[in-house]
């Protein structure tokens, strides 16, 4: 089968694939502002960090990273598969973005950082989610300024008198 794109044609393809605000990386952000907890997220303020994590919270001194099981290869998850052509090339890709992801957070942890590394298949569900809202809540401090989440993105509020 012969490929219909040049080389060049599909890089400037490839290129244009963006991978931050992805629907995990929302729902975390979700979970973490109904929790009362306030962040950065990618952009000027934490270019300075190794692997460029998605969330960061400075005052906690705690990073998030929202991993794909496909691409950062999340050990027996059923996501985590490998396509059946170009299988070398596939095992040197992912091999090269488990390495990049350990020399990330060890530069982190040099630094001082506490990580949290939140996999795609734990937000497939509410009830997953719930349980990754345990594991943050287990890993930073508590807040008071939590408001009350019916589910994340949904916040019961105050209305306004007029």
């Amino acid at each position: 089968m012969t490929d219909i794109w040049s080389k060049e044609k599909r890089s400037e393809v490839m290129g244009r694939i963006r991978g931050g605000d992805t629907k995990p990386e929302r729902i975390v952000r979700s979970l973490l502002h109904a929790m009362g907890y306030r962040f950065t997220v990618k952009g000027p303020r934490n270019r300075g960090l190794p692997g460029k994590p998605d969330i960061v919270l400075p005052r906690y001194q705690t990073v998030v990273f929202v991993h794909g099981c496909f691409w950062h290869r999340h050990r027996g998850c059923r996501y985590a598969y490998t396509p059946k052509s170009r299988v070398e090339w596939w095992e040197e890709k992912f091999a090269s973005n488990v390495a990049r992801d350990k020399k990330a957070a060890t530069g982190l942890r040099k630094l001082g950082w506490k990580i949290v590394t939140i996999w795609e298949c734990e937000l497939k569900t509410e009830a997953k989610q719930r349980q990754v809202e345990r594991r943050l809540k287990a890993a930073l401090p508590v807040t008071g300024s939590a408001r009350v989440a019916e589910k994340p993105g949904t916040y019961r509020t105050r209305r306004r008198r007029t």
